[in-house]
């Protein structure tokens, strides 16, 4: 494994667990020039899934496509990497073990909205206001009506935990 600093060949496992979503082997390693310690991870290759894209054209499913979406509609808001990594993680798992060869790109990004729901209002409605390619703006507060209302069932089903 190469050093992302000084990109020397050779380095050496100093630590290595399994990671939360339990299908991931987290290691982390010295560099044995410079001695500077950076993370790896190493989960399983699946088989070839297919995403149908909106024109039909197909393209093989891409963890990173999903990834960089996610951290694009996350900037600047109070979300980890590691809460990141999980959301990925689940989207993932779920499209591998609910679909066997193809699936098409509206399931994925409704598991992203899902997923990126209960994780931050915010990035999800930066991540809808992409993927969903509102025509007008009565769509975008009908989104965040939908929104409102969660948050408020939330604080709701929290205020009523607390007194009880």
């Amino acid at each position: 494994m190469r050093c992302p600093k000084c990109n020397y060949h050779k380095s050496s496992v100093v630590d290595s667990r399994q990671a939360e979503d339990g299908n991931t082997i987290r290691r982390r390693r010295e560099c044995e020039q410079c001695h500077t310690r950076f993370t790896t991870f190493e989960r399983v290759e699946e088989l070839p899934l297919l995403v149908i894209k909106k024109d039909g054209t197909r393209e093989q499913f891409s963890r990173d496509k999903i990834l960089n979406g996610v951290v694009q509609s996350a900037q600047k808001r109070p979300v980890s990497s590691t809460d990141i990594e999980n959301v990925i993680s689940r989207i993932e798992q779920e499209v591998r073990t609910t679909y066997e060869n193809e699936v098409s790109s509206t399931a994925i990004g409704n598991l992203v909205m899902d997923e990126l729901a209960e994780l931050d209002e915010i990035t999800y409605v930066r991540f809808a206001s992409v993927y969903k390619s509102f025509k007008d703006v009565d769509e975008i507060e009908e989104l965040l009506q939908q929104i409102t209302n969660r948050v408020r069932g939330k604080k709701k089903r929290l205020n009523n935990d607390e007194t009880n």
